[in-house]
């Protein structure tokens, strides 16, 4: 499917919305994660907006694709694109880590549009394994997303769940990489190098994506692709920019999981105008 020029900037406009909201909502809350809810903006927002098919006046809509966020910690993107999907109001987001808030530090039920509760990293996959199954059992055509961080792909589940997705030839699985580089303790290549990363997932039966994740047509190609692919799950392979749309958040490891103070979010919302 041909991506226009106009569904392009239209995402890519979404997109720095979304990045002003979680800087606000860090801002607000004083504690969050931005580096990782930036570097996965671009992908995201776009399969929300041009992928998914989901409804948020009925999020328990039966025939829906289903999303889990794998990497927890980066909610403020979720949160962000949810109450842009009209899931719940905006002035939900200001709420964001208070004490009985429906938006709390990670992902649980409570809040709309949340297929399952995420925190403990490395366990994303293998959900997002359960609602394949349950959709090949039920012979539903729905399809699931997880997204992944880098770092968390060091974690021996996560290579499990790999194996019993291609065993169980679930098609109609998408995980997406935030391949960004960085995780809490430094670059991810010093902590527990990765590469050579699309060979892993070859050998593990997975067909393989590989591209940049801020460029929009390349990131809807990708999904397009993997909604073609028969008899395999499917990852998409983002490379990413820690912090990406804030010059001083780029590929700065502090910011993994440092909310800006408000002089730094003045300055930040600047950026993104």
């Amino acid at each position: 499917m041909a991506n226009s020029d106009t569904q392009i900037k239209k995402l890519e406009e979404k997109a720095k919305q979304i990045r002003r909201l979680i800087i606000q909502m860090l801002a607000k809350a004083g504690s969050g994660h931005p580096g990782g809810s930036l570097s996965a903006t671009d992908l995201i927002t776009a399969l929300y907006f041009a992928i998914l098919r989901h409804n948020p006046k009925d999020p328990s809509w039966p025939e829906r694709d289903r999303f889990h966020l794998s990497k927890g910690h980066c909610c403020p993107l979720w949160y962000a694109l949810l109450s842009e999907s009209g899931y719940f109001p905006k002035e939900e987001l200001m709420t964001l880590r208070q004490f009985g808030s429906l938006l709390q530090g990670h992902p649980d039920r409570r809040t709309p549009g949340i297929e399952a509760a995420s925190g403990s990293l490395g366990q994303g996959l293998s959900i997002a394994l359960g609602m394949s199954l349950a959709a090949k059992m039920d012979k539903k055509d729905y399809r699931v997303y997880v997204l992944l961080g880098d770092g968390e792909i060091q974690e021996g589940n996560i290579w499990e769940a790999a194996m019993a997705a291609s065993h169980y030839h679930c098609d109609n699985l998408c995980a997406i990489l935030d391949y960004n580089g960085f995780q809490i303790d430094g670059k991810v290549k010093d902590v527990m190098s990765l590469e050579p990363l699309v060979g892993k997932w070859q050998a593990f039966g997975w067909h393989a994506i590989e591209i940049n994740g801020h460029n929009m047509r390349d990131i809807l190609s990708a999904y397009e692709e993997a909604k073609t692919i028969k008899t395999k799950p499917a990852i998409i392979i983002a490379h990413t920019i820690k912090g990406k749309g804030v010059s001083f958040m780029e590929n700065v490891v502090d910011f993994h999981g440092r909310a800006p103070t408000k002089e730094e979010a003045e300055k930040a919302l600047k950026e993104l105008e």
